[in-house]
């Protein structure tokens, strides 16, 4: 008979906080069944493996970093949008580097739900950069690129690889000042003006 209280939800949270305190790559069931205060061989009666975990521990992560951006997001547009979501998408990151690491793995083809879920976040993406007029390829494109510097970044950080002493706040800054030129420059952008 399955323990009272253990669910599905409950089996991924705790998963996901135990990744978070000691990495994706160090996740273990035997970990997660000790958080979950069962024997392995019980929460094995609630899961089909440590891929399968790894997999919900994904899908929890991008719907949570796609709500932190949908939160940042409302109300602005343009520059204080593209800086309010990125600074949002930069600490989320950082304060959750498990859950993190599981969003960024490529989802096994095939997978219905997981394909709904990015698709739900590269929408928000694209409506989050929605103030610089970008269609088609461009926004495809710029949304590539802030994905790149957002995770670029944090990834060297939380691996320790900046060791110069200037701000790295500053240095996000700068990357995103960067991404905003970029942005109003794409091509879609730049609409040639309508002639009389």
């Amino acid at each position: 008979m399955p323990r009272v209280g253990l669910t599905p939800d409950r089996i991924v949270a705790e998963a996901a906080t135990v990744a978070d305190e000691v990495g994706l790559d160090r996740l273990t069931l035997a970990a997660v069944a000790q958080r979950c205060g069962v024997s392995l061989p019980g929460l094995y009666k609630h899961v089909n493996g440590l891929e399968a975990v790894k997999r919900d521990v994904a899908l929890l992560a991008i719907r949570e970093l796609t709500d932190v951006v949908t939160r940042a997001a409302v109300g602005l547009t343009g520059r204080e949008c593209l800086r309010a979501v990125s600074k949002a998408y930069r600490s989320y990151a950082l304060a959750h580097p498990g859950r993190y690491a599981a969003s960024v793995q490529a989802p096994t083809p095939g997978d219905q739900e997981y394909t709904a879920v990015s698709d739900h976040a590269v929408a928000v993406a694209a409506a989050a950069l929605g103030g610089y007029g970008l269609e088609g390829p461009d926004l495809i494109h710029a949304i590539r690129m802030w994905r790149t510097v957002c995770h670029g970044l944090v990834s060297l950080e939380t691996a320790g690889g900046f060791g110069l002493p200037e701000s790295l706040d500053l240095t996000f800054d700068h990357l995103i000042d960067a991404l905003d030129a970029t942005f109003r420059g794409l091509p879609s952008h730049s609409r040639p003006a309508v002639s009389n």
